[in-house]
């Protein structure tokens, strides 16, 4: 919460420690550590409340203060620490939660994530209009994609290298050490991403049939079932359990769509698009895939750079995902996205 001064962070511990506090009982807490009155107090929590980061109850003398849904999304995690709880033992929600539709209706990005963003996709764009020629634009978006088939590839426990991914997409050379489940991986990215980048219009506006399209194109061959699923489907090293039966498939995916098609902001559409398409695993498998390859075609859609991941540790990506999962914070996935994007502007076109 880089947004909140020290004494007001303080403020926001006590009032999520204690459930629901008034302005007098924080000020009486408060006033032990900081040399403040309790009007500063007041515009303290104003402030948070402001943020959203808190809910008022009540008003005048009898209004009190408790953490809002908004804070539990956005909050920082001691990532270390929460996975150093089994996860049989962490109190985890165990259920696909509806309401998240709901609390996502709010930007996902504070100003200043916006700004940066922006900022980042302007540089972008001011090194991409210096490229005059299609040859090398061709190039380098060849070099997007074979980084991107690599680790997306990679993150699914593929073991393919990027050299070796390199060779197999610009030469047709497979690795004969691999499956040909491993080798049909990665020529389904290459793939899809050759789609969305020469359809980019299509993303603009999401749809059931583009994202059943993209999974059908990244597990063609995969011996994986292109409808949504009818059965229930469990998540390694998690206690989360995915919704169970396809009409509730349907409808979640039918409230994402309208969520991330009421959104203006691009990077939060693809950002959605990354998270809530993993959360709902409306397919047997290759629901992260689809949700990566989802959120770049809207990046291209949007004639931003799409991203790699080549930087990102796979480890880190899936105990992002658990706490979106376990318990609908996204702090640590924002980050990842964060700096994967700012990566891709540094990184490519330049």
């Amino acid at each position: 919460m880089n947004i909140l001064s020290k004494r007001q962070k303080i403020v926001l511990e006590y009032i999520e420690k204690n459930k629901r506090s008034s302005v007098g009982e924080i000020y009486d807490f408060i006033k032990n550590k900081f040399e403040v009155d309790q009007r500063t107090i007041s515009r303290d929590i104003k402030f948070i409340l402001d943020k959203k980061l808190i809910s008022k109850q009540g008003a005048g003398r009898g209004a009190s203060y408790s953490i809002s849904n908004r804070y539990n999304l956005v909050k920082e995690i001691d990532v270390e620490k929460y996975f150093s709880v089994p996860f049989d033992e962490r109190e985890v929600k165990t259920n696909f939660d509806f309401d998240i539709f709901d609390i996502l209706k709010e930007s996902v990005f504070s100003e200043d994530e916006e700004k940066k963003l922006a900022q980042l996709h302007n540089d972008f764009v001011k090194n991409f209009s210096r490229y005059d020629s299609q040859t090398l634009i061709n190039k380098e978006f060849e070099r997007i994609l074979i980084e991107f088939s690599w680790k997306s590839s990679q993150i699914e426990g593929n073991t393919y290298s990027l050299l070796a991914t390199e060779q197999l997409i610009k030469d047709n050379k497979p690795d004969e050490k691999k499956t040909k489940e491993e080798t049909q991986m990665i020529l389904n990215h290459k793939d899809a991403f050759n789609e969305s980048l020469q359809n980019k219009n299509v993303f603009e506006r999401l749809s059931r049939a583009n994202i059943e399209h993209i999974h059908y194109l990244l597990t063609k061959d995969l011996n994986i079932s292109k409808n949504l699923r009818k059965s229930p489907v469990g998540i390694t090293g998690t206690n989360y359990k995915p919704l169970d039966n396809i009409h509730q498939i349907e409808e979640a995916l039918e409230m994402m769509i309208k969520l991330i098609n009421g959104k203006e902001n691009f990077f939060e559409k693809a950002f959605l698009s990354l998270i809530l398409l993993s959360y709902i695993q409306a397919f047997e498998d290759g629901n992260k895939r689809t949700a990566r390859m989802a959120a770049n075609a809207i990046l291209l859609s949007y004639n931003s750079v799409p991203m790699s991941y080549r930087a990102v540790n796979e480890v880190e990506y899936k105990k992002a995902s658990l706490l979106f999962y376990e318990i609908n914070n996204l702090s640590y996935f924002k980050n990842i996205f964060l700096k994967q994007f700012e990566f891709a502007v540094n990184n490519y076109f330049k």
